[in-house]
């Protein structure tokens, strides 16, 4: 069901983000809508956006009670989440425990090389330019973060990694890497936003020793592996055999 809400402010690849009664949050709902490549190649995925709602709201309760900030409020539905309004940082902030993907492509580091301490890297989030990589002086020539806020990205995505790691190795899920997204209060709060997921996380199936078998994330979306949702709900299942019930705020 579709709770109350005001005018349409934004919509993105994966999310709508709708005006709410209180001017500091804003209702985001998440979308079956899969893209891949710069949304260069797209699909509709039945029930992917509640799984990626309901996976993301656990996973920000497990942060919060690890003392780690976010726009988090609550959830609002199945596919619905109320979370307090920032605005988002231009950056796309990754983290690497294990090589694959493009560092892979771009450098001789071999595939399932471990990565300690885990590699910090930005890319500046624009889609007319492919979101490419950037040096740290390249995003303060940009101007999208001084010195003490790039301490501070740094740091919050490392209390992340350090949260999460040990969880999601309890669930038997290895986390190979993940794409974070922050954002700025109206009181210059620094908040992680966006959505923790499949869709931003690659997950690898500790129990499985299939290079293919074990991808438990948006690969399988990326490299035509099929069984996409099977995947999203198999991870929503583990993580909810180990985190309670997310709030309900609406």
């Amino acid at each position: 069901m579709m709770p109350d809400h005001g005018e349409l402010l934004y919509e993105g690849k994966a999310k709508r983000i709708y005006a709410v009664t209180n001017p500091d949050q804003v209702l985001v709902e998440f979308k079956n809508d899969a893209t891949a490549f710069n949304a260069q190649k797209k699909a509709q995925l039945a029930d992917k956006g509640r799984l990626n709602c309901q996976i993301s709201a656990r996973l920000f309760e497990l942060l919060e009670t690890a003392g780690i900030p976010s726009h988090y409020v609550g959830l609002a539905g199945e596919t619905w989440m109320l979370v307090k309004r920032v605005e988002i940082i231009p950056l796309e902030v990754v983290l690497r425990n294990i090589a694959t993907g493009s560092l892979c492509r771009q450098t001789p580091i071999a595939e399932g090389t471990p990565i300690s301490p885990a590699l910090f890297d930005l890319y500046f989030k624009d889609d007319a330019l492919a979101d490419p990589l950037l040096t740290e002086a390249r995003v303060r020539l940009l101007g999208v973060a001084d010195e003490s806020q790039l301490s501070a990205i740094e740091q919050l995505a490392r209390r992340v990694n350090a949260a999460l790691s040990p969880f999601f190795e309890g669930i038997g899920l290895q986390l190979v890497d993940f794409k974070l997204e922050l954002g700025i209060t109206s009181s210059g709060e620094l908040l992680l936003a966006d959505e923790i997921s499949p869709d931003t996380c690659r997950l690898w199936d500790l129990n499985s020793t299939d290079a293919k078998d074990r991808i438990l994330d948006k690969d399988r979306f990326r490299k035509d592996l099929g069984g996409v949702m099977e995947a999203y709900g198999e991870v929503l299942k583990r993580v909810q055999a180990s985190t309670s019930n997310p709030r309900n705020c609406m």
